[in-house]
């Protein structure tokens, strides 16, 4: 077991799971996936929409009353979706590939900050 698995787990639910799901739910409509710059034009905006929620619950730029209140952790999701779906349209396997990821860190970041212990 790598160092990855013994901290970090996320739900019920595994990466696995939540890009087959998704593949499926992309799997039911004729369009199916969009080309990547398309994509990455997704993510943008989902990001854009997290930022705004954090800028008005953190920043300084508070939503005006006619805005709704919004959700950090929807948006959030809405973003990992969009991810998800992207990495699914590349056939990444993103559980694989944080494994890779996580390794790299590790190794990286040995020294780089000063530990809790």
């Amino acid at each position: 077991m790598s160092a990855s698995h013994q901290y970090c787990q996320m739900s019920d639910l595994t990466l696995k799971e939540m890009q087959q799901r998704l593949n499926q739910y992309v799997g039911q409509y004729k369009v199916g996936y969009f080309p990547p710059l398309s994509q990455v034009a997704r993510l943008t905006e989902e990001l854009g929409e997290l930022a705004r929620e954090v800028m008005a619950q953190y920043g300084e730029k508070p939503k005006k009353d006619t805005e709704a209140v919004g959700s950090i952790a929807e948006e959030l999701t809405d973003l990992m979706i969009s991810l998800v779906i992207f990495a699914n349209s590349l056939e990444i396997d993103l559980a694989k590939q944080f494994d890779q990821n996580m390794e790299k860190f590790e190794k990286r970041d040995q020294t780089r900050f000063e530990r809790t212990d």
